[in-house]
């Protein structure tokens, strides 16, 4: 549970008192929601950035990342006894609150905004303050208790909280992506276990090739994924560098001593992962390379898994006029004007998925080549796109799994029949028979349009049993 409860949702006007209340900030006074935990830094972002319509409560792991940044600091501060025993325990209950999950809706910034991320910083800033202000007896937006700047951002910067927080929050999420991403493996290899007797004809250049097993193909498809999550988990070291104490450009103005230290353990601490300082804050200030690596893994993630449910939309193709070597399970009415027709959607979702991932790494690739000197201003972009990207990742291979993969079934009577007509076949005979009797039998396969294995046998080269035994065995 929670260490308090919240008493409204934000911006929702009060039963009894004042529906607004006043607060100010370097450009003037603002008026607030009396009932909103956020200020007035936040009040100008939300009239300012009004792009996407997405807030930044939308994405829960950077916002609980946020608290955990935020608590950290306070902890810290406390230690080094720069922010009053009082105040850490507000703010710590205020983070864990968040945390938990509680008032993500008050983080109501567009994701899309101007500043580097510092309308997030703000925002969070401020709903922390609030919260510890309740917390502590006192009505929202009485900052002299308890200042959004001065208490709760103390020896902080949006340059070095915020791409802390966008690391924690992409980190958490790989994770989701990559048990995701190993059970849809995993399903892949169970489907190649019970398909692994089924000989068909496997396809070069979209040609009949060699005989293979349905096993080997659904299996191939299980280890291409596998591998992918090992690259993604190669990505985690480096995400697990930060700048916390850098402050503005690296320098660490602002940050008392022994509070980047102290902040980055109690960061590892809080979140239970293996945080190190990054070795030159300067150039971690300004490098948004870790997100590029990501990006592109990502990248390279849903083109593989594009290409697998192009195979499975081909080889389920038909039912009459296509390979409909495989069925997928039907999942709903394919059309509005032909009756029973039923298409492969869920592979068709995932190939969207991919195509939007594949555009979002051009998006993150100019975004990072325009971030200029010591800072880059379009991390908020960035963290959206990865966010929003390995969260549809991470739901499309759950779907998959789950809609799809699980429930293929196989036309084995049809596999087999190709796989034995298949002038390809005969490259499975080659090593009894020859290479020129099997030139002549492919030939002859291929003028009269009769299947291998009858050339084979009425040229009296082998019998039925010893020909489909070996085709069986190349697959």
């Amino acid at each position: 549970m929670s260490d308090f409860e919240a008493t409204s949702d934000a911006g929702r006007p009060a039963s009894d008192g004042p529906r607004t209340r006043v607060e100010s900030d370097a450009l003037g006074e603002v008026r607030v929601p009396a009932q909103a935990y956020w200020g007035a830094h936040t009040a100008r972002a939300l009239d300012n950035f009004r792009v996407s319509g997405v807030p930044v409560g939308a994405h829960p792991h950077l916002v609980r990342a946020l608290a955990r940044v935020k608590h950290a600091a306070a902890l810290a501060n406390g230690e080094i006894g720069v922010l009053e025993p009082h105040k850490v325990r507000a703010i710590a209950a205020a983070c864990r609150a968040v945390a938990e999950g509680r008032h993500h809706e008050q983080f109501c910034v567009d994701v899309v905004q101007g500043g580097a991320g510092t309308s997030t910083n703000m925002n969070a800033n401020e709903v922390i303050a609030n919260l510890a202000l309740e917390h502590l007896g006192h009505a929202r937006g009485s900052y002299e208790h308890l200042d959004p700047l001065d208490d709760v951002n103390r020896c902080q910067s949006t340059n070095d909280t915020y791409p802390t927080a966008l690391r924690i929050a992409i980190s958490t999420a790989l994770g989701e992506l990559c048990a995701e991403l190993t059970l849809l493996a995993a399903e892949f290899a169970a489907k190649g276990a019970e398909f692994a007797t089924v000989v068909k004809v496997g396809r070069t250049q979209l040609q009949d090739a060699v005989p293979m097993t349905l096993g080997r193909e659904f299996g191939a498809f299980g280890v291409t994924l596998s591998e992918d999550v090992d690259r993604i988990r190669e990505t985690l070291p480096l995400l697990a560098e930060t700048n916390l104490g850098a402050t503005a450009v690296g320098t660490g103005i602002a940050a008392e001593p022994g509070y980047a230290a102290a902040a980055v353990r109690h960061l590892r601490a809080l979140t239970a992962l293996d945080i190190t300082p990054a070795a030159d804050l300067v150039e971690a200030t300004s490098d948004t390379g870790v997100f590029l690596l990501v990006s592109g893994v990502l990248k390279r993630t849903a083109v593989k898994l594009s290409k697998v449910c192009s195979d499975l939309r081909l080889l389920a193709s038909g039912p009459n006029a296509g390979l409909a070597e495989i069925s997928l399970p039907a999942r709903q009415a394919g059309s509005s004007v032909m009756p029973g027709k039923v298409n492969p959607v869920i592979p068709e979702m995932v190939n969207q998925i991919a195509f939007a991932t594949v555009g979002a790494d051009v998006a993150v690739t100019m975004a990072a080549d325009n971030g200029q000197l010591q800072l880059n201003a379009f991390e908020p972009l960035i963290g959206h796109l990865l966010l929003q990207h390995i969260g549809w990742l991470t739901h499309g291979c759950s779907a998959l799994r789950t809609l799809c993969v699980a429930g293929i079934t196989a036309d084995r009577g049809r596999l087999a029949r190709g796989a034995a007509g298949a002038v390809g076949a005969v490259t499975a005979l080659a090593a009894r028979i020859g290479h020129e009797a099997a030139t002549e039998v492919a030939r002859d396969a291929s003028r009269t349009g009769a299947d291998v294995v009858d050339v084979v046998v009425r040229r009296g080269l082998l019998d039925r049993e010893s020909a489909l035994r070996l085709i069986a065995a190349v697959g």
